[in-house]
């Protein structure tokens, strides 16, 4: 009895953390979409010993440095393109190192894993309860 109520807690404090990270990336992407610079960049490929798959994205800030994105495990998802091509860019001004890619996809992979995992972490707790 002790160890389901146990377990059941858990499964909730976890569900629950992971619904805060899920808005905390909403808010996120909505800072960047409304008052982000945007910017064009160009797909770079990566270095030969790195086996990941997807390009890296270079561009400059607003102060003329060159930066480099790594857009992760969401940049082939997310319809990063080609390596030679442009895509946009968006960043906070005072953070032009923490950059998103500028579409939807991208700015909200995230938020949805966090939502997904809450929801499972919810639904668990329920099987639990029964």
């Amino acid at each position: 009895m002790l160890s389901d109520v146990l377990l059941q807690a858990l499964v909730i404090g976890f569900g629950v953390g992971s619904l805060v990270a899920a808005l905390r990336a909403v808010l996120a992407a909505v800072r960047l979409w409304a008052r982000g610079l945007r910017v064009m960049g160009v797909v770079t490929p990566r270095a030969p010993a790195d086996r990941r798959i997807g390009g890296l994205v270079r561009f400059s800030d607003h102060f003329g440095r060159d930066l480099l994105l790594d857009p992760g495990k969401y940049g082939p998802l997310c319809g990063l393109p080609r390596v030679g091509r442009s895509v946009p860019v968006v960043y906070r001004r005072d953070q032009p190192t923490d950059a998103r890619l500028w579409n939807v996809c991208h700015l909200l992979a995230p938020s949805f894993g966090w939502f997904f995992t809450s929801t499972l972490m919810f639904g668990t707790a329920v099987a639990v309860a029964h």
